[in-house]
């Protein structure tokens, strides 16, 4: 069997602001991103709502594949081979610089007040930028059955690609010289100076086995190791000097700012993702259990696990070289083992801001026991209950604030990626899901308008339920020293607070005095992910009429209704628990300003079937 397709994505995203400002940095531009009490990462935590448009504004991605597969399929006694191969040529035509209409951050309320800028960034620059990848896969599979009963697959899969491409030799990215990022960017073809992605072996097995042999108990597990092609780095690489220059300067006045103008002090942001990037890989487990409790009734337990490593990072790649405590010039009384800045600390490549880039040095685990109970049709109803206890771990999964703003998206500490080891942003403890379908009784195979009109009529409901999602307390300003403007910078425990940190209330969701201020020139003792946001629930209704007006011809009618009980789903809280290194919390620290889902919606639709 021989497939051969194409396939054409394409992605815009300019957001505007409703009103616009004649005085704003670039005339004619929409305003850029205003920032107040945050760090300079986009769409990042900050004091109060953001301002402007989205820093990542005016992107075009258009994405072109082109994709072939070979199979052969060959039938032989007790065993069934599948052997392939599979190519796919990525073509990726991307406008992805970020801060085109520039992003400024204030560092609290005040400042902004009076027009005191932290940072102000910009994108000075525009290069539409065309990359090229060749991804393929050879793969061969044996599935044996010896009997009826008992069913096994063993499979070998290699992956491959020729690495991330810039057609005209336009790639951008940044070496590292002794551990310290390269003041120039290598410029070439490819972005990777080594291409780590021409062999990754796949093996995977896996059985079914009916041990009654009556087939109303069924026990299914297997075990793959699985790769994630890198083709997705463009946002990372659109973003380099000397095609896409973003720059960034700090401490000046909001009037200082003028269109094309240079600053003292003004420094290249840098971009880029590992030379010597790894391919991320999981390796991945699961066991379950079948079993018929009645005709129409079947209920599934099972177990999945799994574990990833070689995962992207996000992290400042130009930070000061620390001090280890005790060590001099640590103050006294400092822990052992913490990482010390002195004020004004200088970076490794002092010629260049700090960096965004992404590495592979992420590790990642997730266990989680489902159990599912399935009751098919009977007298016109249908029943499903699926539920998962499960937990999801890694030292960070957002490549993007915009992805997840309930956790820092870069590492606090990139000298110690396992410091930010915890719940993932994703991990879900509890989530139950229950969905039904019933067919109406009434007017069934009756005839005449009367019993038509009341007959024909399906219900369906959803009801979701799920515990809170993780979220990260943080601060809004870099005690640390460090240098890094994105501020994902934790706070400490407070070691005199005792009661419960989580309140529940919209105003004060945790108490903020269960945090303190890290000591000077170091990172806060607080985890990652440590705090659960607000539980969800949700109930779902729908009734579908059907009226047949002729042999062929129908007409469906349906009513939906999205939160039925009208319940208040409430987001994650604001975060930023310091905006200062004086005075004490944020009275904003800990207030929900948001809802997770909408309000109670019915919408209605008519369709005509012929």
């Amino acid at each position: 069997e021989a497939t051969a397709g194409f396939s054409r994505g394409a992605f815009y995203f300019n957001t505007n602001t409703t009103v616009s400002l004649p005085g704003w940095v670039q005339p004619g531009d929409p305003v850029g991103a205003v920032v107040v009490g945050g760090g300079t990462t986009l769409n990042g935590a900050s004091q109060i709502t953001n301002g402007g448009t989205n820093a990542g504004s005016n992107l075009t991605a258009i994405r072109n594949l082109f994709t072939a597969e070979d199979k052969l399929t060959v039938s032989h006694g007790i065993q069934f081979f599948n052997f392939g191969v599979w190519f796919e040529r990525v073509q990726a035509n991307d406008t992805l610089e970020q801060d085109q209409f520039g992003q400024i951050s204030f560092s609290n309320l005040q400042s902004f007040l009076k027009g005191s800028v932290s940072t102000y960034t910009f994108a000075p620059n525009l290069t539409p930028l065309s990359w090229r990848s060749l991804e393929g896969a050879v793969y061969a599979e044996d599935t044996i059955r010896p009997k009826q009963s008992l069913e096994l697959e063993v499979g070998f899969r290699d992956e491959f690609t020729n690495g991330w491409n810039e057609a005209s030799g336009r790639s951008s990215n940044y070496a590292f010289a002794d551990g310290v990022i390269e003041t120039q960017p290598f410029i070439g073809s490819s972005a990777f100076t080594v291409n780590r992605a021409k062999f990754l072996p796949e093996p995977r097995v896996a059985l079914s086995w009916s041990p009654f042999g009556l087939k109303k108990t069924v026990v299914r597990g297997g075990f793959g190791l699985y790769y994630a092609l890198m083709d997705n780095l463009s946002y990372r690489l659109d973003q380099n000097a000397p095609f896409n220059t973003v720059d960034a300067v700090k401490n000046i006045a909001f009037s200082s700012i003028a269109p094309d103008s240079t600053y003292a002090g003004q420094k290249i942001t840098p971009s880029g993702v590992q030379p010597d990037l790894w391919t991320p890989t999981v390796e991945s487990w699961t066991f379950e259990v079948e079993q018929q409790l009645a005709p129409n009734t079947m209920m599934t337990v099972g177990y999945i696990g799994s574990h990833g490593y070689h995962g992207l990072l996000s992290l400042d790649a130009n930070l000061p070289t620390p001090t280890i405590c005790p060590t001099a010039p640590c103050p006294a009384g400092y822990p052992a083992g913490a990482y010390y800045y002195p004020t004004n600390a200088p970076l490794q490549n002092p010629a260049l801001w700090n960096s965004t880039t992404w590495v592979s040095e992420g590790v990642s685990s997730y266990n989680g026991l489902q159990v599912d109970v399935n009751h098919r049709f009977q007298k016109g109803l249908q029943f499903r209950g699926v539920y998962t206890f499960s937990k999801a771990l890694d030292d960070g999964d957002n490549m993007n604030t915009s992805v997840a703003t309930n956790s820092p998206t870069f590492l606090s500490n990139p000298l110690d990626p396992m410091a930010d080891y915890g719940r993932a942003s994703f991990d879900i403890r509890h989530s139950a899901v229950i969905n039904s379908t019933y067919a109406l009784p009434f007017g069934r195979d009756k005839t005449g308008w009367a019993h038509r009109a009341v007959g024909d009529w399906q219900l369906s409901a959803i009801e979701t339920m799920e515990s809170g999602l993780p979220f990260t307390p943080q601060l809004s300003y870099n005690p640390s020293n460090d240098g890094d403007t994105r501020n994902p910078v934790r706070p400490s425990f407070n070691p005199d607070f005792s009661g419960p940190i989580i309140l529940g209330g919209p105003n004060e969701y945790f108490n903020p005095n269960a945090f303190i201020q890290p000591l000077p020139g170091t990172y806060g003792n607080a985890g990652r992910n440590i705090l659960t946001g607000p539980n969800l629930f949700e109930t779902d209704l729908s009734a579908v009429k059907r009226l047949n007006i002729t042999e062929r011809v129908s007409l469906q009618f349906r009513t939906e209704c999205f939160n039925l009980l009208n319940h208040t789903n409430l987001n994650t809280p604001n975060p930023v628990v310091y905006t200062s290194a004086t005075g004490g919390p944020s009275p904003t620290a800990g207030v929900i300003t948001s809802t997770a889902t909408n309000s109670r919606q019915i919408q209605f639709g008519l369709k005509l079937l012929w």
